[in-house]
């Protein structure tokens, strides 16, 4: 969905149900995560599935929705990839062409932050690139692109920090209860 900024206009985009409750109890309808490329036109989304089910999947679709089409039948939703563990956030760097996610479900894919091409045609995508693994069901995920970094969070209450590649692995802050999402902005102040 989206809205305005002050909640006005509130605009479903694509909707998973196919008429059930929302959430319902079918986790593979969950959307969890979202990202928007703006510079591609597209937003990105997760739905994770069951814990630990291998059948969280990674979907995109154009941000408007096709003229004559519903949330519901909208006939661009490209899925990107399927048989995760449990993907749960999404960022983007635009530059790159690359998309970043979390995945909270089991080891070796899963509790790890993973990153693919954006460009990859249909049939030609190659697997997912772990970069970071230990999470305790990782959570949240911000990109720092000034800097060349990302930010994660996870059930346990840690902040984790690394570069984009997932070298230079810090723990920022640990034990804080269940952290889920995270921002990155950047501050700047008024000297005098």
């Amino acid at each position: 969905m989206r809205a305005n900024l002050d909640g006005s206009k509130i605009e479903t985009l694509v909707d998973t149900s196919h008429g059930d409750p929302r959430p319902g109890s079918d986790a593979t309808k969950w959307c969890v995560g979202i990202a928007v490329d703006i510079d591609g036109g597209k937003i990105y989304w997760t739905q994770k599935g069951g814990d630990n089910a291998n059948a969280g999947r990674i979907f995109r679709a154009n941000i408007e929705v096709p003229l004559g089409q519903s949330p519901a039948n909208r006939q661009d939703i490209e899925l990107l990839y399927d048989e995760l563990p449990e993907p749960i956030d999404l960022d983007i760097d635009p530059t790159t062409r690359t998309l970043y996610w979390t995945d909270r479900g089991d080891p070796p894919r899963g509790n790890t932050v993973n990153r693919a091409s954006l460009e990859a045609p249909p049939g030609k995508r190659k697997e997912p690139e772990v970069l970071f693994t230990h999470l305790m069901e990782g959570i949240g995920l911000a990109l720092d692109l000034k800097n060349g970094r990302m930010f994660m969070t996870d059930l346990a209450g840690s902040v984790y920090s690394a570069n984009l590649d997932g070298s230079n692995h810090q723990t920022l802050v640990a034990a804080q209860g269940n952290l889920t999402g995270i921002a990155y902005t950047e501050i700047t102040t008024k000297e005098g």
